[in-house]
This record gives C-alpha cells, sequence and structure tokens, in this order.
C-alpha cells in the first residue's frame, strides 16, 4: 500500500485526484480544485451523529455512525469508494481533520473491498492552511506587476498570453465589474483562494518569481481578494494598457454580448437562454442606476432594449454598440481617467497590447 501522505505540495503541484469523505455541506462551503465528494455521513447523519457526540462522548457517536451508514446504505457507499479508487490508483481520500471519518472509509475499503487506498494525514484543514499559507508567503516574497487600462482593452486577453500572470478575474468566475456575472454561478470564497494559492504555487515551482495581475478593486462579483494582495495592488507598479474607442466597443460587444449570450443558451433552450441573458443584461444596467443619473440610465436602456429586440429577431449585434460606446464614455471612462490620474505616479510604461506584451515579457 502507498502511504497516508502530508506532501501537500505534490498533491496540488500534480492535481493528484482526491476523494472527500466530508458531507456535503461541508463540501459545498469549501473544496478543492478536481476534488470528488464521496462522503462517509450525509448532512442529515453527520448532525445526529455530531448531537450524540456532544451529549454521549465519541464511542456512542461511533456507534450511531454504525447503524445509520449500515445495509444498502453502506454497500453503495463503499461501491462510489470503491470505483474512484479504481479509476483514480494514484489518489488519496480526506476528511476535515484526517481522522475517524478517512480512518473509517480507509478501514472498509481494505476489510470488505481489499482494496488498500491511502489519506491525507491532517485532512481538508491541513491541506487549506498549507495553501493559505503558501500565498501569504507568496506574496511577500514575489514581484508584482499590476495591469491597468479602461474598459474594454483587453486586459484579460493580454494576461492569459502571459506565462506568468495571474487571472484573478478567472478564478472567480467573474469580470470584475456590475456587466461581470456569467451564466453559472462563482465559486465560494475559499474556493476562490483554494484556485489562486494553486495557481501562485504551480508558477512558482515553475521558477517564475515575478507576477502581473489585473488592477482590481477588492471584490470581484462576491469574492474577495485576500487582504495582503489587495494592500499591495495599492502600490505596485502598473502598465497601462491602450486601445482606441471602437476597438473597445468591439471587444465588450464579443464578451458581454455575444459570448454570454453563448453561455447562457449552451445551459438553456435558446428561448429561455435568451431571456436569461438579456435580463441579466438590463439588470446589470439598473445595478447602476444611481451612479449614471435617472436621465443617462433612461435614454441607455432604451437604447439597450432596441439592440435586445433586435438581437432576437435577426442575430444581429450592431445594436449594442451604441450603448455600450454611450456607457463607455459617459460613465467609464472619466471614471477611469480619474483613477489614472491618481495613480499617474506609479506607471512605470502604457501602450498597445503588442507593446505591452512585448515590455512584460522582456522588462527592462
Amino acid at each position: 500500500m502507498r502511504p497516508d501522505t502530508h506532501d501537500y505540495r505534490e498533491l496540488f503541484l500534480n492535481d493528484v485526484p482526491l476523494m472527500d469523505a466530508r458531507a456535503p455541506v461541508e463540501f459545498s462551503k469549501g473544496a478543492f480544485p478536481g476534488a470528488l465528494n464521496l462522503p462517509l455521513m450525509n448532512d442529515e447523519e453527520r448532525h445526529q451523529v455530531g448531537i450524540c457526540y456532544k451529549q454521549h462522548g465519541q464511542q456512542a457517536a461511533i456507534a450511531l455512525g454504525n447503524k445509520l451508514v449500515s445495509g444498502s446504505i453502506k454497500a453503495a457507499r463503499l461501491q462510489a469508494w470503491v470505483q474512484f479508487a479504481q479509476t483514480h490508483p494514484e489518489g488519496y481520500l480526506y476528511c476535515f481533520r484526517g481522522g475517524l471519518r478517512s480512518q473509517i472509509t480507509q478501514t472498509w475499503l481494505r476489510e470488505e473491498a481489499g482494496i488498500l487506498y491511502p489519506r491525507v494525514v491532517g485532512g481538508y484543514k491541513a491541506m487549506r492552511g498549507f495553501l493559505l499559507n503558501n500565498l501569504e508567503q507568496t506574496v511577500s516574497k514575489a514581484q508584482f506587476q499590476v495591469l491597468g487600462g479602461m474598459t474594454g482593452t483587453g486586459k484579460t486577453d493580454v494576461l492569459l498570453q502571459l506565462e506568468h500572470s495571474l487571472d484573478l478575474e478567472g478564478y472567480a468566475h467573474h469580470r470584475g465589474s456590475s456587466f461581470g456575472k456569467h451564466a453559472t454561478g462563482q465559486p465560494s470564497q475559499i474556493d476562490f483562494e483554494h484556485r489562486l494559492s494553486i495557481a501562485m504555487l504551480k508558477k512558482t515551482n515553475q521558477g517564475h518569481q515575478r507576477f502581473v495581475l489585473e488592477d482590481e478593486s477588492q471584490t470581484i462579483g462576491r469574492c474577495s481578494l485576500p487582504l495582503s494582495l489587495y494592500r499591495g495592488m495599492q502600490h505596485w507598479p502598473i502598465i497601462w494598457l491602450e486601445d482606441s474607442l471602437e476597438n473597445r466597443i468591439t471587444r465588450i460587444v464579443r464578451d458581454y454580448v455575444q459570448n454570454l449570450h453563448a453561455e447562457f443558451t449552451q445551459e438553456h433552450d435558446p428561448q429561455t437562454g435568451f431571456a436569461l441573458f438579456a435580463a441579466q443584461l438590463r439588470q446589470s444596467l439598473s445595478r447602476i442606476t444611481k451612479r449614471l443619473g435617472h436621465q443617462r440610465y433612461q435614454q441607455l436602456s432604451a437604447i439597450m432594449d432596441a439592440a435586445l429586440q433586435e438581437q432576437e429577431r435577426s442575430g444581429a449585434l450592431d445594436g449594442h454598440r451604441d450603448w455600450i460606446g454611450g456607457l463607455l464614455t459617459q460613465y467609464y471612462d472619466p471614471m477611469y481617467s480619474y483613477q489614472r490620474q491618481q495613480k499617474g505616479e506609479r506607471v512605470i510604461f502604457q501602450g498597445d497590447a503588442e507593446a505591452v506584451l512585448n515590455y512584460l515579457r522582456h522588462p527592462a
């Protein structure tokens, strides 16, 4: 049998398959990329055993657990573990602290299925602690540069072409603005932190000690940046990406209209998908009514409605250019121009995508 492990670094660097024996409610609050939840107990069973443990002690709780998870219930769960172990012979199993639940799972696999399957010592808690510590150490030791620019200049497009970039919006599954929601939801805060730390771990392991990330507010949708990272972004050097208004509008139509519509129709039938897509666009504009002012909001909302009607009728997207152009020139650009002015002394380079990519790949 492969020995149990506490080499968390190797687990995450190699994307080792992980069987999570915690209850579903624990898994939903936070897990690791690629981990599969195959619980020893469901939420209600765990709740009952927890009460028993508090009132009568460990042995009584174990006895109750064995009673609740028996017969056909036990057989079904055991079969799922066996399938995982056979499919992923290189994997490991874990529970919250690496204690009773993972030990029981490991014992049942050995005694009832003849499978010797190792577990992670310290479990989820120790692995999460490792990732949080790695994140803080990386922020304190590495060098960072911040990629800024007006809305629609293609900052994410630039980041994705760099090996030493950190795509914060990608990890948060949100584009970082009032219009930033995708058709599917965001990860939990814990999952976001795990994704970010694992990306840092892998890139550091590849030899990168310098990272580029996009200038963000403290929250990306519902995900909050680690405080150390956000504080660092307030003083790290800035590279400013530039592009024409027309190119920016074209890029926003692609990302926030064409691609977002495609996401919704992939998740739903075409009619429902379009209705949900249109509702999200309208809701996103409505969310900034106060900042736009009522009259400006009414004007842009009418243009958006006409564009959506034409898109639904013919598939044409050009109508969206008008409300997007108005939103940029009347709202986003003045705001970003002010921010650019406030951060001016930190800007060490500015240019179009080609120039910025060349600078970031070959810094002076």
